[in-house]
């Protein structure tokens, strides 16, 4: 039985749903795979809970109870006095500050899988410097869930690249959240400040839905994509149309910009009232290849297209390739929630689990 050793750092929502998800199939995978998967570490930005073998289904408790504060080096040195092998890191945070740590995990003996988008999108240096202390070390870095959640976007791209198809373009609605509120806003009569309201009740948005409305959460995913294809290009060449006026931006606080989210409602009525007969309106990303332009912005679309015929909050991603020619390959369904982004955090830890020694 191989024993795989998994320290979590970022327990919120899409952490603590990992947790219960490996907890509940560790059986299932004993039996299909062989792969006994063990939590000795949990972490959040403050504290961290050490457990000999792995966590519980109590884990919660525990960690309310004997959580310590800590620094990186305790749970590195932790993790050499267990003599603890096949390692892997997990990044669940959205912390800028956490991935400045990747490459010591690397040098500890650690593969790293993340949900945390930031480590693909800072500048190319640090981005290749990550890359070439994976390759000196032998160590794979997993990020399927940065574009997509569970779906398999970058997998996808990857192997197309890698069989030495072209790809000519790929565009699409890579926000599940936006895609909720234009799926709705264009096919009802209710204001846009209610639908977004309504999207961030049911927990689609950011906490401050202006993180999704400035589009650089669909930016930062078009540059991975880009940076896949070896595209060198850093997140000021993405063309970003945002959502959020100019008046409830820069100073505005959170409290502030909700209760005049009713400013929101005039412009967006304009745009649809604009729009052609049988047209809805799509904020999609769109890299176009040959010309490495990237970009974000709010676009009438035919309700019969591809991306117009979209529903709920799911993403969809066209990959035009020189080999599918006009028809380009589709990747459609949830991109967005805890549940599909654990489960894709879960794929990624199983898919390297199955190449360790």
């Amino acid at each position: 039985m191989k024993k795989i050793h998994i320290v979590i750092f970022g327990i919120g929502n899409v952490g603590s749903t990992l947790i219960g998800q490996i907890n509940k199939a560790r059986t299932q995978f004993k039996k299909q795979e062989a792969i006994d998967l063990r939590i000795p570490i949990v972490a959040n930005s403050k504290l961290v809970f050490f457990e000999d073998k792995t966590v519980s289904n109590s884990w919660e408790s525990d960690f309310s109870t004997f959580s310590v504060p800590y620094k990186i080096e305790d749970v590195l040195n932790y993790i050499q006095e267990k003599k603890y092998e096949n390692l892997i890191v997990v990044d669940a945070t959205a912390s800028s500050s956490f991935v400045q740590h990747y490459v010591k995990f690397v040098k500890a003996g650690f593969h790293i899988v993340s949900a945390n988008k930031i480590a693909n999108t800072l500048e190319l240096d640090f981005y290749e410097d990550l890359r070439q202390n994976l390759k000196k070390y032998n160590k794979k870095f997993l990020y399927e869930t940065n574009v997509g959640a569970g779906l398999p976007v970058i997998e996808t791209v990857k192997n197309i690249y890698n069989s030495g198809d072209e790809v000519q373009k790929i565009r699409g609605v890579f926000s599940g959240s936006l895609s909720y509120v234009f799926n709705r806003f264009s096919s009802e009569k209710e204001l846009f400040s209610k639908v977004l309201s309504r999207a961030s009740k049911l927990g689609l948005t950011e906490p401050d839905a202006r993180e999704d409305l400035s589009g650089n959460d669909v930016a930062r995913k078009l540059l991975i994509l880009a940076r896949e294809l070896n595209l060198k290009v850093e997140f000021q060449n993405v063309n970003i149309e945002s959502l959020v006026p100019k008046q409830l931006n820069g100073k505005t606080t959170l409290h502030q910009f909700k209760s005049r989210i009713k400013e929101l409602d005039q412009p967006f009525q304009k745009r649809k009232s604009s729009l052609p007969k049988e047209s809805v309106l799509r904020y999609v990303g769109e890299l176009d290849v040959a010309n490495e332009t990237l970009e974000v912005k709010l676009i009438s679309e035919d309700k019969n297209s591809v991306l117009g015929q979209l529903k709920g909050a799911d993403s969809i991603f066209e990959i035009f390739t020189k080999s599918y020619g006009e028809q380009p390959l589709v990747i459609q369904g949830a991109g967005a929630g805890k549940e599909v982004t654990a489960r894709g955090l879960l794929s990624d830890i199983i898919k390297l689990s199955n190449h360790l020694n």
